[in-house]
């Protein structure tokens, strides 16, 4: 045998291990992530009588329902919320604050993209620098301005919403006053999830602007565009990479939000779905079946976009999103 074919030989063998390894650790890594997976899903399908410790990984003996059932309308006996009020929450909270994140960011990205100005490098570093304060470090300011805030718009907010409940639900009225900013109101969770927002949506645009060559604003400027002729000429009618990659990011965020939930919004009619589902196990006992299968419903909504979007959230970023 040559030397040469000894040495191919051992190259081969090293590359069979080393792929090996690779593989080990991949598989490892899928099963350590999947298994919190599997718990929740047999356990949520199970009934109360059958989640214990001694059978905590067997199937359930017949599946059940009953768990979804609680988790989604309540129990007066086990004492307990249901989740289907705080999905719309979550829902009134999750769509104006992407899109206005994604309208805003794309604005500023276009401004530090394509209209430079004295200082503008220094606003939009200031700007990321937002990305990397931790979130925990700036709850009391946060709470004082938002009380702030409310000094003003409580009395708007009383006065549109009156008398708001009417046979035990909630009038269109009261959902009004809700959307106002300010502290205990969704509104003002929107406002601090789309200024929280803005940083990532903002560096999206702007790289993803900067590579639109500036022949292109030249020539709208000939045909009579002014600065916001230009965005909606040229500039947006293109951005949609860009907007699929801030919508999907935004609206996982902010569907998976806890901290920002339980502090801004105290009152359960108004809390997100994943301050009610802390909230959903019992005053007397935790009914295990029936917080896996909140949670299992909680995180439906972020599961879909991953389905069926996640594709072009990979287009989004391979279009330019992240370039520049």
């Amino acid at each position: 045998m040559s030397a040469l074919t000894v040495t191919h030989s051992r190259r081969q063998f090293k590359f069979r291990w080393s792929r090996f390894f690779i593989y080990l650790v991949l598989i490892i890594s899928v099963v350590f992530f999947l298994v919190p997976i599997y718990l929740l899903l047999i356990t949520s399908f199970k009934s109360y009588q059958e989640v214990n410790m001694a059978n905590m990984w067997n199937f359930p003996l017949k599946l059940s329902l009953e768990s979804f059932k609680y988790a989604w309308f309540g129990s007066e006996t086990g004492g307990y919320r249901g989740l289907s009020g705080n999905f719309v929450n979550s829902l009134i909270l999750v769509i104006p604050a992407s899109l206005t994140s994604a309208i805003v960011g794309s604005l500023n990205g276009y401004v530090f993209s394509k209209w430079k100005f004295k200082g503008s490098d220094a606003i939009f570093s200031l700007m990321l620098f937002g990305m990397f304060i931790p979130y925990q470090s700036i709850l009391i300011p946060l709470v004082q301005v938002l009380q702030w805030i409310s000094t003003f718009t409580n009395p708007i907010i009383h006065a549109i919403q009156g008398s708001t409940v009417i046979s035990g639900s909630h009038t269109f009225m009261y959902w009004l006053g809700e959307l106002i900013p300010g502290y205990g109101t969704i509104g003002g969770l929107i406002m601090v999830h789309v200024i929280y927002g803005l940083p990532i949506a903002t560096l999206t645009f702007r790289n993803y602007y900067a590579g639109i060559s500036r022949e292109l604003i030249e020539a709208g400027m000939i045909d009579g565009d002014g600065f916001l002729g230009l965005y909606r000429h040229i500039l947006f009618p293109i951005s949609m990479p860009g907007f699929v990659v801030v919508l999907i990011w935004q609206f996982t965020s902010i569907w998976n939000d806890f901290l920002f939930g339980i502090i801004v919004t105290s009152d359960p009619n108004v809390q997100p779905i994943t301050v009610a589902l802390n909230n959903l196990a019992g005053s007397y006992i935790v009914e295990w079946n029936v917080q896996m299968a909140g949670a299992l419903l909680s995180s439906l909504p972020t599961l879909l976009v991953y389905i069926f979007l996640s594709q072009y959230f990979i287009r989004g970023l391979m279009a330019g999103s992240l370039k520049g």
